[in-house]
């Protein structure tokens, strides 16, 4: 079994109109040279960023999960499946937020739109890929690394 699923979010759209702020308020500060360059440097960092998030694709590469934002390619992970002990579905809160970051006791988050996801626990570690496909993304998994759907907790 074969897995790729591409999800499209909004967050594209929030880094867009924060480039276009950072655009018009540089517009209206250009008799003050220094203020303008810098908001319009910030603005293009925001562009370049709205086009890295416009979308995460999760898909099976063989021996490892892909998670990558794209369509430019410069943000992602790859996540062994012999290292996945356990696969549940779950979802995040808006304290994990979107994007890609870590947060202490939550582990790592991968989202690009949306609070559903997968959680996986990756050597003592937990990573959540979030997703629009969460029963096909946690079926594939089961499947490819053998993580039963409720696993037991192990015994200390």
């Amino acid at each position: 079994m074969d897995y790729d699923h591409t999800q499209r979010g909004g967050l594209r759209i929030i880094l867009d109109l924060s480039a276009g702020l950072m655009f018009v308020m540089a517009w209206l500060s250009r008799a003050v040279r220094v203020p303008a360059l810098i908001l319009v440097a910030t603005g293009a960092v925001f562009l370049a960023l709205g086009f890295c998030f416009r979308e995460l694709t999760v898909r099976d590469a063989g021996d490892h999960l892909r998670v990558r934002y794209g369509p430019l390619p410069l943000f992602g992970t790859r996540i062994r499946y012999d290292e996945i002990t356990a696969v549940e579905p779950a979802r995040t809160s808006w304290l994990d937020g979107w994007g890609i970051h870590w947060l202490p006791g939550r582990g790592w988050t991968y989202n690009i739109w949306g609070f559903d996801c997968v959680r996986l626990t990756v050597g003592g570690k937990t990573i959540s890929v979030g997703t629009d496909d969460v029963d096909n993304l946690a079926r594939f998994l089961r499947e490819k690394t053998g993580c039963a759907e409720n696993p037991e907790p192990s015994p200390s």
